[in-house]
């Protein structure tokens, strides 16, 4: 399996997050980047497909927002990286709002979501990634893998979260649909739920969704990600939620595998995206599930043995020490 990454995806580093009262050191580091590729090879130039695959999925104002964040923030006095403190409750107005406070909060669901200085850049080129990897797909490959980050799927059409500024996989799976690779399914393996992404495609019947995540009830990001979450409108049932306990260990994770991939079999997939989260891993230091490495190479087979052409996008997994090795063990999956 080809690798597809850009050293650009590394200009990402905000320094904190805001975390349980409290400020912490930022999780989603440039250092989960050289673990895996020490551990997974050389990896594939990345192509420039232009804006046009981002906005096929994020609006146009929200793309604007992000590119402008941070020198706006500047520009407004203000020192580091560019962070909201007043968020919208429930419904949101779309209104002019001009100072970077308002426009942060507008287009965030969370204050551990900073925009750093190289925030766009990185988080444009980590788009440009998983439409390469996709090209890859396109021209007869079974498997390639984007090495995304900052990582995608909490990211909504039009807002930021959960250290995701771009939702990769979503313009991976759109751009797919439009090459006449479809129908297209998403399958979400990260420990958290796909928001983003599925909120992307609730209400399209043409891509299928599908998320094995920690149940919502106890785990971030807390207000999607319910069983009972199957899509709207002429999309219901193109949405399957399989959530689990926190504790759930292979015994667990298998059956919701099989369940999973046999919808997306069942609905008629052609190509499949994979946003693959390591942070499954037991000693993951932000999560709960107790997958070891050698289940993340059970995972990969299990997948490959579906015999889809199958994109991998990354996402979480914060175990930095161990990530390489069992972001290895789940590609080693599908040789």
């Amino acid at each position: 399996m080809r690798i597809f990454f850009d050293d650009r995806q590394a200009g990402h580093a905000p320094v904190r997050e805001f975390h349980n009262g409290d400020w912490v050191a930022y999780a989603e580091t440039p250092a989960r980047l050289v673990s895996i590729l020490e551990r997974c090879g050389s990896a594939q130039p990345v192509r420039d497909f232009g804006i046009e695959p981002i906005l096929a999925v994020h609006d146009l104002d929200y793309v604007d927002f992000l590119r402008e964040a941070h020198a706006t923030w500047r520009a407004a006095g203000r020192e580091g990286d560019a962070i909201g403190y007043t968020f919208p409750i429930r419904g949101r107005r779309k209104l002019p709002l001009k100072r970077i406070d308002a426009a942060l909060g507008a287009y965030a669901f969370d204050a551990a979501t900073p925009v750093a200085e190289g925030t766009w850049d990185a988080a444009y080129w980590s788009a440009q990634c998983a439409l390469t990897a996709l090209e890859d797909i396109a021209g007869g490959a079974r498997h390639a893998f984007a090495l995304c980050r900052p990582p995608g799927h909490h990211a909504g059409a039009d807002y930021l979260g959960g250290y995701c500024y771009l939702n990769n996989a979503a313009v991976a799976a759109r751009r797919a649909e439009a090459l006449g690779l479809g129908p297209v399914a998403v399958l979400d393996v990260d420990y958290h739920h796909g928001n983003g992404t599925q909120d992307i495609f609730l209400r399209d019947p043409g891509i299928f969704f599908a998320s094995i995540h920690a149940d919502p009830a106890t785990d971030y990001p807390f207000y999607w990600g319910y069983a009972d979450e199957r899509g709207k409108d002429d999309a219901i049932g193109s949405t399957l939620n399989l959530p689990l306990a926190r504790g759930a260990g292979w015994a667990e994770y298998a059956p919701a595998l099989g369940a999973a991939l046999d919808a997306i079999v069942q609905w008629g997939a052609a190509t499949l995206v994979v946003s693959f989260g390591a942070d499954t891993f037991a000693r993951d230091p932000i999560s709960h599930f107790l997958l070891e490495q050698d289940d993340f190479a059970r995972v990969g087979a299990t997948i490959a043995g579906r015999g889809l052409p199958t994109l991998v996008v990354m996402e979480g997994g914060y175990a930095v020490a161990e990530l390489g090795s069992n972001v290895a063990a789940f590609l080693s999956g599908f040789d």
